[in-house]
């Protein structure tokens, strides 16, 4: 099993190195038969390519099975025609990753910025929007018609709304049972409608599954102030990436916020936090939320190849995991810890092979 290894900028080397000591831990206790391969993107690729996603780099993880994405500083990046390139939309757009799929819950022992308790998943459409780099089928979906007026295009398709509702729908009928779709049809009547009658007519499939329908702005403050009331959020692009980093820290920290890029044949993992370039080469940053990304991977490899091992790999992992954020004593420096980025997939890896199979 091919798994490519996109480091990226900042910090992304150190936790991608740390992400994969985990899996290799993991690969020993499973036998799973991990590949391993590093595919250059970012500033690295731009000094000895000329871009920062070239297209050696697109065909080299076309043989993989699954990818794992470092951070990339893509708003440091010279314009596109310069090449720069944001790896993560061009991954996105090329290899059609259309669900962001999202979980933000909290943890016995790491307080959550209200207190209360929740456990979500938020099902973002991936490949559209309001994103002026993936809603055009040539150019940008963003122009600037005189020095004082700029416009921007969102584009919402039957195609791309009817997968993502599939995708939430699918994901709540394995867990609690409730699917929230978050709009703003009272402004956008036409994208948002479109996307919430393709949402209304997955909802007809799943009579199993209790749907809702919440304005964002009320998603917002219902976030905040009710979060144990959701159980799987779809959206669309822009509302999404909004609400789960919003919902991810209020569970306790970004750090730990973990996400997968799924497709029909290909899934990407990547942490939702940016490339913290102020920390880089320090040996600080925290690897959770990237770890927990390769968990989710492994969860969505395993499902598809159909090999229970690879799947029960992820849910050990996701154990390990847990376990060592259950001890204060080994927690990163950003959640009130000592230990650096290879000291904690250490403490992982090793809980992985202490707790051997679940």
């Amino acid at each position: 099993m091919k798994i490519a290894l996109l480091p990226g900028d900042g910090i992304g080397p150190e936790i991608t190195a740390a992400t994969r000591l985990v899996l290799e831990a993991a690969d020993e206790i499973w036998r799973i038969g991990f590949t391993f391969f590093e595919v250059d993107i970012g500033f690295k690729a731009l000094a000895d390519h000329g871009s920062t996603f070239p297209d050696s780099a697109y065909e080299a993880v076309l043989g993989a099975d699954g990818l794992i994405l470092g951070p990339v500083s893509h708003l440091d990046y010279p314009a596109r025609d310069k090449g720069g390139l944001n790896p993560s939309g061009e991954l996105r757009k090329r290899l059609d990753l259309y669900a962001n799929i999202r979980p933000a819950r909290t943890r016995p022992g790491l307080p959550s910025a209200t207190g209360a308790q929740f456990d979500m998943v938020i099902y973002r459409e991936n490949t559209e929007g309001f994103y002026s780099d993936r809603c055009m089928h040539a150019g940008n979906g963003e122009l600037q018609v005189t020095e004082d007026v700029a416009l921007a295009t969102r584009r919402i398709t039957r195609k791309a709304s009817m997968r993502i509702a599939e995708a939430g729908f699918a994901g709540a009928a394995q867990r609690r049972g409730k699917v929230t779709a978050v709009h703003k049809q009272n402004v956008l009547r036409i994208t948002d409608g479109l996307f919430l009658d393709c949402c209304r007519e997955v909802a007809g499939r799943y009579p199993e599954v209790a749907y809702e329908e919440l304005l964002v702005d009320a998603a917002c403050a219902h976030l905040v102030r009710r979060p144990g009331d959701f159980d799987v959020i779809v959206t669309t692009n822009m509302f999404g990436d909004i609400l789960s980093d919003l919902a991810s820290e209020l569970s306790g920290s970004l750090g730990l916020a973990a996400s997968l890029n799924a497709g029909q044949d290909i899934a990407m993992a990547q942490a939702q936090h940016g490339s913290a370039p102020d920390i880089a080469g320090q040996g600080i940053a925290n690897p959770a939320s990237l770890i927990g990304s390769a968990g989710m991977l492994l969860d969505w490899l395993g499902a598809r190849a159909k090999r229970p091992e690879v799947t029960a790999a992820g849910q050990s992992l996701f154990a390990a995991l847990e376990q060592v954020l259950a001890d204060p004593e080994s927690r990163t420096r950003d959640l009130g810890g000592t230990l650096g980025t290879h000291a904690f997939a250490s403490a992982v890896a090793s809980a992985l092979a202490g707790g051997g199979k679940p």
